[in-house]
């Protein structure tokens, strides 16, 4: 059972490009292939939180419980090693992102099981003004339809850190 597994450090919700079938889910795969992430459950928040979009139709959960919807997703269980390379994806040491404690409920099997795990949320630096710039609405699963005009980081202009394409698209009308 992946609990009692020693290798696995982390559970870890996934909501957005890491999920199956989205652009940056070749980690995950990367990381199952060397034994550091296994695919645990299908799952949703337990409370609702905010997902929106933001530069370059990058998906964000905001860390701003009570608003927005409940948020489906992917539960992993992550290794160290793993969890030191989703970390880095996600740029954690850069402001990017923040990996909190979240509440989730898998939703596979017809039961509900609650548990707690990992997301990376919005930096709080700025995830307030997200949620302004999305007129205060968010979606319940980063979909296709939302991912439909995602830009790869390497397609994104490369004189302008992350943080500060972020500063521009919540300042822009």
């Amino acid at each position: 059972m992946v609990a009692e597994d020693d290798r696995f450090h982390s559970f870890i919700f996934t909501y957005g490009t890491l999920k199956r079938g989205f652009s940056n889910h070749a980690l995950i795969q990367d990381l199952a292939a060397t034994g550091d992430a296994v695919f645990v459950a299908a799952c949703r928040t337990a409370a609702t939180l905010p997902l929106v979009c933001g530069p370059y139709r990058v998906p964000f959960l905001l860390n701003l419980p009570g608003s927005g919807q409940r948020v489906s997703g992917e539960l992993y269980a992550v290794s160290a090693r793993g969890l030191d390379r989703m970390d880095e994806l996600e740029g954690t040491t850069r402001g990017h992102y923040e990996r909190l404690p979240i509440e989730i409920e898998e939703v596979d099997g017809g039961g509900s099981r609650r548990r707690w795990a990992e997301a990376y949320f919005a930096h709080d630096g700025y995830a307030a003004e997200l949620w302004r710039k999305s007129g205060e609405r968010g979606f319940s699963s980063y979909s296709e339809k939302e991912a439909a005009g995602y830009v790869k980081r390497k397609d994104r202009p490369q004189n302008l850190s992350f943080l500060e394409q972020i500063r521009l698209y919540v300042e822009s009308s």
